[in-house]
């Protein structure tokens, strides 16, 4: 009798738990270890299965005797028992990679530094609205193994981090999507910005001359990193300013899109406003023009988009002050967009765990639209260092309550008061989902 695979998860969250499933599906021996406390709806979707579990702990015998090991995006490589299994020679995979093997859907991939998961989210609402057959996956959505697994899409709409890309190696993407590259988690890539990039740009790595690389024509990173490779893929460069070769535009306040189908709308009716929302507009429609979606159907869709939680979001007016909750903005580059949409008075809250951030990029904006800031963190040196010289009133404070009390205190009628944090979360908080909602609660309460 053939011996079974042997596959090891590691990490039992979205992606971990629903690559347990697929891979018990396949026939596999299947064995998931998480160093920290399992949740309890995953361990109830492992026990419905029957797959084996440990938390608290990663057993190395086990571990050690898999044939291949499919790695959570959050565990860095510098993990121990990472760096054990790669001395074994053991492949290491991301969830996406793997389900990628089961599922003959096409595959809309999105990535970039900032604008990935509205611009996610907003492919997958016009999918939806044109009534294909489709699944939101990677970074939102649910696990794309376990829907490999239990369901049959036509499609399937996936936002990649750099950090899922890392362990993908034959995964295909028929649509691209390349936002924008500027700095992020540096930290995770020995602080050299060329690593990040990289791993950016391995969303086109499979392409074929059937597929298509959606990009930013704008970005400097992105056009001197394009002379490089030998793309096969259709390129769809898009940008705000009308010129020769691209396939969404900008002109006489319309949004132009030139093929495959060509049509355009006013750029009043879109939905999302801010020139980074006209960006992400152009992707979504780019995508969806290029999966022969009617146009009729992608105007509407761009035109009936609700927004993302945590990306500004407005939560409520207190005494004429309007609270936005930006918790998404992880880099000083989100930050930068939400800043440069503000068009009132800004107390800015700020902070958190920093992945190697520039802070010099928003110092010129912070001080033309804040009025005030507040630094919630546990080290908050970094910005001392760059935000006090400009004279502005600052705060530090070390929770939620205590830096929505302090901008309550600080707002006059016709201010705003933001959250954009430019940092991850971790400090604090569990998520920046946690971060946005804490936020949203504190503000309620006010």
């Amino acid at each position: 009798m053939e011996e079974k695979i042997k596959i090891v998860i590691l990490g039992a969250g979205e992606s971990g738990t629903g690559a347990a499933v697929l891979a018990q599906k396949q026939g596999m021996d299947v064995f998931v270890t998480d160093m920290g406390n399992i949740k309890p709806e995953y361990k109830d979707l492992m026990d419905r299965y029957q797959i084996p579990w440990e938390e608290g702990k990663h057993t190395e015998e086990i571990v050690l005797a898999a044939n291949e090991v499919i790695k959570s995006p959050g565990i860095p490589d510098e993990a121990p028992i990472v760096k054990k299994i790669k001395e074994r020679g053991i492949p290491v995979i991301s969830e996406i990679e793997f389900a990628g093997r089961y599922t003959d859907a096409k595959m809309v991939c999105i990535t970039g530094s900032n604008g990935k998961t509205t611009t996610t989210s907003l492919i997958y609402h016009i999918f939806k609205q044109a009534g294909m057959n489709v699944g939101l996956a990677g970074n939102i959505g649910r696990s794309l193994a376990l829907q490999v697994a239990l369901e049959n899409h036509e499609y399937y709409v996936i936002e990649l981090s750099s950090f899922q890309l890392d362990n993908m190696y034959k995964f295909r993407a028929h649509i691209a999507v390349l936002m924008n590259i500027t700095p992020d988690h540096l930290d995770r890539y020995g602080n050299d910005m060329q690593n990040y990039v990289d791993a950016k740009f391995r969303i086109i790595q499979n392409q074929t001359e059937e597929d298509a690389f959606v990009f930013w024509n704008d970005d400097p990173i992105i056009r001197r990193e394009l002379e490089k490779y030998g793309i096969q893929a259709r390129l769809c460069p898009f940008a705000e300013a009308k010129e020769k070769g691209l396939v969404a535009y900008t002109e006489e306040e319309k949004v132009c899109f030139t093929q495959p189908t060509s049509f355009n709308m006013e750029q009043e009716e879109l939905a999302l406003t801010g020139v980074h929302n006209l960006y992400n507009s152009m992707a979504a429609g780019i995508s969806a023009n290029l999966a022969g979606i009617r146009k009729e159907d992608i105007r509407q869709a761009l035109g009936t988009f609700k927004g993302v939680e945590h990306r500004l979001e407005h939560v409520c007016r207190v005494r004429g002050v309007d609270y936005i909750n930006d918790s998404k903005a992880t880099n000083v580059n989100s930050c930068w967009y939400a800043l440069q949409s503000m068009t009132s008075p800004t107390i800015l809250i700020l902070g958190g765990k920093d992945k190697g951030n520039d802070y010099s990029e928003i110092r010129e904006l912070a001080r033309e639209k804040c009025k005030a800031f507040i630094y919630m963190g546990l080290h908050n040196e970094k910005l001392h260092e760059s935000f006090d010289s400009l004279g502005l009133p600052i705060v530090d404070v070390q929770s939620m309550k205590d830096a929505v009390e302090a901008a309550y205190r600080m707002a006059e009628p016709g201010d705003t008061v933001l959250l954009s944090p430019c940092c991850a979360s971790f400090d604090l908080f569990t998520s920046y989902e946690d971060r946005g909602r804490q936020f949203k609660k504190c503000v309620r309460e006010l």
